[in-house]
C-alpha cells in the first residue's frame, strides 16, 4: 500500500458522525433482505457524512447529497449542508485533503465539487461498475446519480481520482478496504485513533441491526459478499473497536452529540 501524507492518524484524530437528512416516511421492508415480518412498521432514516479531524488536516467520508437533490426526490428532509456542519465544527471543506467515496450511490456523491481541494479515492471496481452497461437498468439507475458519476469520470483523467484495488492506506491511521455486497465496489473505512479502532462502515451496514444481527439491507448487489462484508467489518474492528453504521439514527443515540449541533453531528471518538 502507498500512503498519501496527510497528518491524519496521530494521537489527537477525532472522528465525527455528520447528519445532514433524514426521512421519516420509511418502514422495514425497506432495509432488510428477504422476508420481515413487520416489514410496514415506520423505520426512520438518517443520511450522513464522517469527518476524521488531526491538528490541521481532514479527511472526509462521503459527500452527501444536495438540497435539491432531496426536493427532486421528495420525502427526504434536509437539515443543513455537510459544509455549514464541518465549518461549524472549526473546520473548512477547502482544507479537506482526501474524500473517501465508500461507494456511487446517489447520497453518497452530491457534494464532491464543493471539496475541491480534495483528493477522491474510490475503488476501481465500483466506478467500473457504474460506467457498464448495466449502471441504468432498475434498481442501479434509482440510486444512480449519472451526473456526478459522469463528473467522476471525467476527473479520473485530471488525477484528482485515486482509484484503489482492495485494501489501501489513505494517511497515517485511515485505511480503506473493499467489501462489496450492497455495490460491486462498495468500500469500508478503518481509522486508528488514541482511543481505539473506529470502522466507519457507510453502506457495508445500514443499521446496527445488520450487523448486530447478521441480517442484510434490502438492496443487494451480491448477498455473499454482504455476509463477507459484515465479518470483514467485525475482524476491523476487533472485539474493542466501534463499527458506525451508514444510516441508523440510533447513532445518534450511541455517540455524543456535539455541544451547540445538537440533531446535527455526534463525537464518534
Amino acid at each position: 500500500m502507498t500512503a498519501e501524507p496527510s497528518g491524519v492518524g496521530d494521537g489527537d484524530t477525532r472522528v465525527y458522525a455528520i447528519r445532514f437528512a433524514h426521512r421519516e416516511a420509511s418502514v422495514r421492508g425497506e432495509h432488510f433482505y428477504g422476508h420481515d415480518p413487520c416489514s410496514e412498521s415506520p423505520f426512520p432514516i438518517d443520511y450522513y457524512v464522517w469527518l476524521i479531524v488531526s491538528g490541521e488536516r481532514t479527511v472526509l467520508v462521503d459527500a452527501g447529497f444536495t438540497a435539491e437533490t432531496a426536493r427532486r426526490r421528495g420525502k427526504r428532509d434536509y437539515l443543513q449542508s455537510p459544509m455549514e456542519t464541518i465549518a461549524a465544527l472549526g473546520s473548512d471543506a477547502g482544507r479537506v485533503s482526501h474524500l473517501i467515496l465508500s461507494h456511487l450511490h446517489y447520497d453518497h456523491v452530491g457534494h464532491v465539487a464543493d471539496f475541491p481541494s480534495a483528493s477522491v479515492v474510490l475503488q476501481e471496481s465500483e466506478l467500473a461498475f457504474w460506467t457498464s452497461r448495466h449502471a441504468g437498468r432498475g434498481e442501479h439507475a434509482r440510486l444512480a446519480d449519472p451526473e456526478a458519476i459522469a463528473s467522476l469520470a471525467r476527473e479520473n483523467f485530471t488525477g484528482r481520482v485515486r482509484l484503489v484495488n482492495g485494501e489501501h492506506e489513505v494517511a497515517p491511521g485511515v485505511t480503506v478496504h473493499r467489501v462489496g455486497g450492497h455495490t460491486p465496489g462498495l468500500q469500508v473505512t478503518r481509522v486508528e485513533t488514541a482511543r481505539g479502532i473506529v470502522v466507519l462502515a457507510a453502506d457495508g451496514t445500514h443499521f446496527f441491526e445488520n450487523i448486530e444481527q447478521d441480517r442484510p439491507y434490502g438492496v443487494v448487489n451480491h448477498l455473499p459478499s454482504m455476509y463477507e462484508a459484515f465479518d470483514t467489518i467485525r475482524a476491523l474492528a476487533g472485539p474493542a473497536g466501534v463499527v458506525v453504521p451508514g444510516h441508523d439514527p440510533r447513532v445518534r443515540e450511541r455517540f455524543p452529540a456535539v455541544p451547540g449541533l445538537e440533531g446535527l453531528a455526534v463525537r464518534v471518538v
